[in-house]
């Protein structure tokens, strides 16, 4: 069987499919992955990871896709910060699947979509996965006549987010002769059961994925003291800076604990001066900081949420945008963490004592990770893939 893989743009779109691309391989079958990546370093990551890529579109074609949505005569004559606090406020009360997604994601799929059906109509797959919010995927199943299964990788999950994204490529569908969306399509639904939106779809393990790396030494020792992960994961960082974390220093100061904190390549010393129990770091795989680590603050991104929970940490989430605040009140709803609305005030100390020291929050993280790792295994649903292709 051969099988395409589509994601949209960024880390956080790509790397939790990689578990799924390579249950399949080691199956047997066939991967190929057609991607595209926001910086020159995306896709190389992905190669990284073992599995054969085709690179359907440059950064500089992504690039101009988002600065796209700029055009919005909603946006007209706003800089990136104004724009950034707009949607931060409709990101406040919106749903997981608002239409600003397909605004956006639209014309990246667009700009991804031509090179990915005539890559397509050269190798032909048997079956298409793509991630949420690529709508190039569908389009090329339909195209081929072949099933396309939706992998999720986040708590929400609804085909009407899928549908919608086909309708706003229909320049696309109607370039390629296509009419309609394809008529096999299934989800795979990675959410754990009891905190579960939208669609059920065909359950799968999380399986966190964030390439590998050489782990420094004093990560592979127990801490003396509770270890703390503190991210904003790859995107946000470029966005607003290190603004949601002002209050590190003041914090870290007050508890006794070590915090880390892993910032990829942002300066720590936008933070100011830092206390000698706080350790900045480069890149490290959030997997493998969160195994030593008793709790996780992060800005409420899909991996970084989703990850916390199949490790088993509390949580506390510091929301931006996106799909942040959906994520954030799921988590405070099911008692695994905290939400801080940074916008009415910081993360204390107290916050964090309590995330540490809370029987009630260990404990709905303890039957959340349970759940998740009683959940199919990516090998597991491997069967089900090949019996949609038949």
């Amino acid at each position: 069987m051969r099988v395409l893989f589509t994601m949209s743009p960024g880390y956080g779109h790509m790397l939790p499919l990689v578990s799924t691309a390579w249950a399949l391989r080691a199956a047997g079958h066939e991967v190929l992955l057609a991607l595209a990546g926001r910086t020159e370093e995306e896709v190389p990551a992905l190669v990284a990871a073992g599995l054969q890529v085709v690179q359907v579109a440059s950064p500089e074609q992504i690039g101009a896709a988002f600065e796209s949505l700029q055009q919005d005569e909603r946006y007209q004559g706003k800089d990136r910060a104004q724009m950034m606090a707009e949607r931060r406020a409709q990101a406040k009360a919106a749903d997981p699947t608002d239409t600003f997604a397909n605004q956006l994601f639209g014309p990246i799929s667009d700009a991804m979509a031509d090179n990915t059906v005539e890559l397509a109509l050269s190798w032909r797959p048997d079956l298409v996965v793509h991630s949420p919010l690529q709508g190039v995927g569908p389009l090329v199943a339909a195209k081929l006549g072949v099933p396309t299964v939706e992998h999720a990788f986040g708590l929400a999950s609804v085909k009407s987010g899928a549908l919608a994204l086909a309708e706003a490529l229909a320049p696309a569908y109607r370039r390629h002769g296509v009419e309609g969306f394809p008529q096999r399509y299934e989800l795979l639904n990675v959410a754990p059961p009891s905190m579960r939106i939208g669609d059920p779809g065909w359950q799968v393990r999380h399986v966190p994925f964030h390439g590998g790396a050489v782990l420094p030494d004093w990560l592979l020792h127990k801490p003396e003291r509770p270890r703390i992960v503190v991210t904003l994961g790859t995107v946000l960082p470029t966005w607003v800076g290190l603004g949601p974390l002002q209050w590190v220093a003041d914090v870290a100061a007050q508890v006794d604990a070590e915090f880390v904190l892993a910032l990829g390549t942002a300066d720590p010393a936008a933070l100011g001066e830092l206390p000698a129990n706080v350790r900045p770091i480069g890149w490290v795989p959030l997997s493998a900081l969160l195994a030593t680590s008793a709790a996780a603050i992060h800005h409420g991104g899909s991996g970084s949420t989703m990850a916390s929970l199949a490790a088993g940490v509390p949580q506390i989430l510091v929301p931006q945008g996106a799909d942040q605040f959906f994520n954030s009140r799921a988590v405070a709803k099911r008692g695994v963490g905290l939400e801080i609305d940074t916008d009415i005030a910081p993360v204390t100390a107290e916050d964090v004592r309590r995330v540490l020291t809370d029987e009630s929050i260990h404990s709905a993280v303890a039957q959340v990770r349970a759940e998740i790792a009683g959940m199919p295994s990516p090998a597991d649903v491997v069967a089900r893939l090949e019996g949609l292709v038949g």
